[in-house]
């Protein structure tokens, strides 16, 4: 990017020696070795505007020429927030004279499908100030909120006021605002009760293990394999489980007591191909027929993120185990 827009503006790439102690030290706190390639992302275009990056090592730049501005900005999507909310959004402000504050708010939603929610906020889409817009992604959509006003504190208002709006309209299927993931918020919930919470898997293949394995003082790991045949040789049953309801259930409880955990999460398929999830705890175990089948990518992205949100529904009831086995389609 540097070359290219240095190239299209008849500049030279030069040197700016703060941006690379800035980089230097960066390395130095997170006890890296810097590369020849980290030392040229201090090479910027001649007469650029240089905005340091203290989230990252790429700086950002912007190059006022006779033809027009150019804005560049890393691609890594957390540090080109940072610098478009703290640098780059105020440039524009004072640059084109505007001085009213935009605040944006994301609300993760779990379990309901676009259209649906679509249908829910269709009035507050069509508002003008607030925004309100959706982004869907497999088993999960993303309620945005962006307000305008002469004050920030007014923007913040406005995006309150839609927020709490929102969250009376879909209730617990809001299950995080920000950048927070669905299995932060499991693991999150676990370590406020003190409890912990062991796997396994068939049909979605390790994906909700892979999603909790960053949080191991409250998730102990898990067991992933083909089948059930597979996990009962592995959980030292005497038998293949039966598939469906009765199968999951039968292996989250032996998976619970042979790992010493207070909860276990079973996710199998039945014989049609269907998944099924069940959550073992010391009274009982509770299970759920999940709505989307079959082993696809995007198939196993919409299991497990309703089997995540099984769990966090069942650790968020008011008992701290389910008080009976129950069939419910999500």
């Amino acid at each position: 990017t540097r070359e290219a827009v240095a190239r299209v503006t008849g500049r030279p790439l030069v040197l700016f020696p703060h941006l690379l102690a800035q980089i230097e030290v960066y390395f130095a706190r997170i006890g890296a070795t810097m590369s020849d390639n980290n030392r040229r992302q201090a090479y910027l275009p001649e007469g650029s505007i240089p905005i340091e990056n203290p989230v990252g090592t790429a700086p950002a730049f912007i190059v006022e020429d006779e033809e027009g501005t150019i804005i560049t900005l890393p691609g890594v999507p957390r540090e080109m927030r940072y610098l478009m909310e703290q640098a780059v959004a105020p440039y524009l402000r004072k640059r084109l004279g505007r001085r009213e504050a935009i605040v944006s708010r994301v609300l993760r939603t779990v379990g309901l499908g676009e259209s649906r929610i679509d249908q829910a906020l269709a009035d507050l889409e069509h508002s003008a100030n607030p925004t309100v817009g959706l982004a869907a992604h497999p088993g999960q959509v993303d309620v945005r909120i962006v307000a305008k006003a002469s004050s920030r504190a007014e923007a913040e208002r406005r995006v309150a006021a839609f927020e709490a709006e929102i969250r009376r309209r879909l209730g617990e299927a809001i299950y995080a605002a920000g950048e927070t993931a669905l299995e932060d918020v499991v693991a999150d919930l676990l370590r406020r009760q003190g409890r912990t919470l062991a796997l396994a898997e068939t049909i979605t293949q390790g994906e909700i293990v892979r999603r909790l394995s960053g949080h191991p003082a409250v998730v102990r790991g898990g067991l992933v394999a083909a089948d059930g045949a597979a996990l009962a040789r592995l959980l030292g049953l005497d038998a293949a489980p039966p598939p469906g309801e009765e199968g999951v259930a039968v292996v989250a409880d032996r998976l619970r007591r042979a790992w010493g955990t207070d909860w276990a999460l079973a996710v199998l398929g039945d014989a049609e191909g269907a998944p099924w999830a069940a959550l073992a705890g010391e009274r009982a175990v509770e299970t759920r027929r999940l709505r989307f089948r079959g082993r696809s990518r995007r198939a196993r992205l919409w299991t497990a993120m309703l089997a995540l949100d099984f769990v966090r529904r069942c650790l968020l009831s008011e008992n701290e185990t389910p008080k009976t086995t129950s069939v419910k389609k999500t």
